[in-house]
């Protein structure tokens, strides 16, 4: 956990912050290069489109090659592509750079979901899970106010403040890419910095649980049969609602603070204070997820508290009203996420888990095309935020129910994903 978790959170702190520091670019940026709310909110929804389509062939490519070479990679294109993001020039650059930074970035998550699933037990695994996905609202207390205060600098040498985000955001990703090379181990097995006792331990203790999965009815182990499993569609499902609930905080909830006549850093500070309390709520929720050994519950209540977030912050009149509905927001999806991908490494394993991890988060991230787009073409036709606040707290409700549904035939007898 001390060699592994601080290290993939770090990573994945400034993949979130390359792939939402869009919405505070949007500030000066919308207006410099000619983006209505519907051409911003399509845009930056347009990265999950490139996401799906490379996210199932990237993830099946780490499984063969290995997390370290195929991490490192993804790093470095994605940083590169980030920082080309600065110089867009109208709608249809902004969305060539979306797509591209989608695809670049394709294999991040799941390979890493994947990764942790080979190196720890499953009563540890919600909560390896947890720490993993802390750095997104980790990224957003820490980073909004980064974002809000580049914001506010100056121009340099002929760039604008939109410019700078951009590519001053990029160059940790760059160099963190040939930091991997040097800091991850593929597998257990190669790990000499654990002593020889822990590491005979942890791969006896691995291969038991993969023999006993392998045993169970319903196990999938390949490729093609993980991606032909209603199962992994419907956790797919599942988790296109917490998606869209994600990333449209990350890519509106800037702009909806902003409209109460914050600054830059003020609305920075203001929109990552509610992920300080996410964090907390995060890891002890896995925590209680794997203690109790419990998953359906555990996602499904965070889904209705998020929902219902997201429609106090559709009634708020007052800043003060919608941060603290943002705050409920942001402790709900966070919280779902990490028991939710404690699922399926339940049933799947090898090429299997590799295609069926990318198969649920390229499917669920399309929430995050999905969510920032209805926002910004609902607010096109309506003027306001609330019709698509009310939208995105509806996929959260249909995420819930669909986890109920879900216990309910593996109660009925359907294999086994959850309890």
């Amino acid at each position: 956990m001390l060699r592994i978790l601080p290290f993939v959170m770090l990573l994945y702190f400034v993949s979130f912050l390359d792939r939402v520091n869009v919405g505070f670019a949007a500030m000066t940026m919308n207006k410099a290069i000619g983006l209505s709310p519907t051409a911003f909110g399509f845009g930056g929804g347009l990265f999950f489109i490139g996401y799906f389509l490379f996210e199932v062939p990237s993830n099946l490519i780490l499984n063969r090659v290995g997390a370290r070479l195929w991490i490192a990679r993804v790093m470095v294109s994605w940083g590169l592509v980030s920082a080309a993001s600065a110089f867009v020039v109208g709608p249809n650059s902004f969305y060539a750079l979306r797509f591209i930074l989608g695809a670049a970035e394709a294999g991040f998550f799941p390979g890493i979901i994947l990764y942790l699933s080979q190196w720890f037990p499953s009563r540890q695994r919600a909560v390896a899970a947890a720490w993993f996905m802390a750095a997104v609202p980790i990224s957003t207390a820490i980073g909004s106010p980064i974002s809000g205060a580049i914001m506010q600098m100056p121009p340099i040498a002929g760039l604008a403040d939109w410019q700078l985000l951009y590519i001053l955001e990029a160059i940790p990703a760059v160099l963190l890419g040939f930091v991997v090379l040097k800091v991850m181990t593929d597998d257990p097995e190669k790990a000499n910095w654990l002593q020889p006792q822990e590491r005979d331990w942890l791969v006896a203790k691995l291969k038991a649980e993969a023999e006993v999965r392998h045993a169970q009815a319903g196990h999938t182990s390949g490729a093609w049969s993980a991606l032909r499993d209603p199962r992994v569609l419907i956790l797919g499902l599942i988790y296109f609602g917490t998606s869209a609930g994600l990333y449209t905080l990350g890519l509106w909830a800037p702009l909806i603070i902003r409209q109460y006549g914050f600054s830059a850093w003020q609305t920075g500070l203001l929109a990552g204070i509610p992920s300080v309390l996410a964090v907390v709520a995060m890891v002890l929720w896995a925590r209680h997820s794997d203690r109790s050994e419990e998953r359906t519950w555990h996602v499904v209540i965070p889904c209705v508290v998020a929902c219902i977030g997201f429609v106090l912050a559709g009634m708020a009149s007052t800043a003060l009203f919608v941060i603290l509905a943002l705050l409920i927001v942001n402790i709900g999806v966070s919280a779902a996420k990490a028991p939710l991908w404690a699922m399926p490494s339940m049933f799947l394993s090898g090429a299997g888990a590799a295609a069926g991890i990318a198969m649920i988060n390229s499917v669920g991230n399309l929430g995050g095309f999905v969510g920032p787009f209805v926002i910004g073409w609902l607010k096109s036709q309506t003027g306001g935020y609330t019709a698509g606040l009310y939208v995105v707290g509806a996929t959260l409700a249909v995420s819930a129910a669909v986890t109920l549904w879900l216990s309910r035939q593996h109660q009925a007898g359907a294999p086994q994903v959850a309890r």
